[in-house]
This record gives C-alpha cells, structure tokens and sequence, in this order.
C-alpha cells in the first residue's frame, strides 16, 4: 500500500486527511505527519496502517482532552472520567432518522492521554487543587471543610489538600463573614441561619461567634 495525498481538512486545517491507494483511510494531525514520517510515495505494510489508524485516533482524543483542560483546569480524576465516557459507543439519528451506533475510542488509548496532558503540565492535581481553593466561591464564602470534601470527591490526594491549607490560601472566619452577608437577608431566624451554615461545613462555635447567636 501507498499513501498517495495529504490533505489539509477545510473544517480543521490542523488536521491532515490520509488517503491510501486513491481512497481516505484516517487523518492526522501535522505534529504526527512530521513525527510519524508520513509522505506521499511512502509504501506501507499492513501492520503500519493499523499503527498510523491507532495514532489517528489518539490525535482526536488528545485533542478532544486538551479542550476540555482549557475549559477551566480540572482535576486528573475529571479528565480521566471525561475520557473514559468517550470509548462509549452511542447511538445517533442521521439525517434520514435511521438510527445509527459511533464507536467509541479505544480505552487504551486513556492512559496515553493522560500522560501527555501531564507531561504538557495541562494536567497537575496540585495546580488544580490551589485554583479551587483560590477560586471557588471566592465572593461568596466557603468553608475549608467543604473545599476538602469537594476536592477530595474529584480525586485529590489528601497530602495536596492538606498542603493547600498548610499555605492558609482561605480562612473559615473570613469565608463564613461572606456568607453571612451573602444569606443573611434571607433568614429571619438565627437559628435556621445557623443551621444553613453548618451545612456549608463551618464549625458551630465560629458561627455562633459570627452571628452573636445566644443558646
């Protein structure tokens, strides 16, 4: 077999299509045409082209990971989770409405992804972990109890949390005084008001101390 075109794609010119013998067979993109030497004239055996159709899908799914990580930073655990609904299959309805079945991508695939996102530093549970604690609610208050507990529940390690708080990024007495003002308005009762911010995770005597409370 003979690659006999390289086309850039009109919707992503970043990505090269690859025809074999006259016909498309996969796309690439232009980092891997380079890496991977593909050119037209270069004859192929078939175990190459079952090597470069692996490669052309961890490109997509690389690609596909890289945009979800610039969405906002996300923890190692999020970004696996994201990928491993992507080897799903699911059904769709073409334009005629038959309904029709895409193949996911292949697992294996997830662990590559993953170690190129970190090696890139797109992907570092510590970067993630001092964004949430910078960010999270910023203006309207949120205790360290709950900001472990969220952490935790995407995947951190409690060393990198407990780091996270070692550097007293955030205080419960500040974030508590935010909520209050945030909330306040909407309770008439202390103690209900009370009762709210200890389901946000704040200690019960710092509330009562913020909110002069009298048992």
């Amino acid at each position: 077999m003979k690659v006999t075109s390289l086309s850039s794609q009109v919707r992503n010119p970043d990505r090269v299509n690859v025809s074999i013998d006259g016909k498309y067979r996969f796309s690439l993109d232009v980092s891997q045409i380079t890496d991977l030497n593909v050119r037209v004239g270069r004859e192929l055996e078939n175990d190459e082209v079952a090597e470069l159709e692996i490669e052309s899908q961890f490109g997509k799914l690389y690609a596909r990971a890289l945009e979800y990580c610039l969405m906002r930073p996300h923890s190692v655990r999020e970004v696996r989770d994201y990928l491993r609904r992507k080897t799903i299959a699911t059904r769709y309805k073409s334009r005629s409405g038959e309904l029709r079945e895409r193949l996911g991508y292949s697992p294996a695939l997830v662990p590559r992804v993953l170690k190129k996102l970190q090696h890139k530093r797109y992907l570092d549970d510590e970067q993630f972990a001092r964004w949430w604690f910078e960010n999270r609610n910023v203006g309207k208050g949120t205790s360290l109890r709950k900001l472990k507990v969220e952490l935790r529940s995407k995947g951190v390690e409690p060393d990198i949390v407990e780091r996270m708080i070692a550097e007293n990024l955030r205080d419960d007495a500040t974030e508590l005084q935010k909520l209050i003002a945030k909330k306040r308005s909407r309770y008439a009762d202390d103690q209900k008001l009370a009762q709210y911010l200890l389901r946000q995770g704040f200690r019960y005597d710092d509330i009562r101390l913020a909110i002069g409370l009298v048992d």
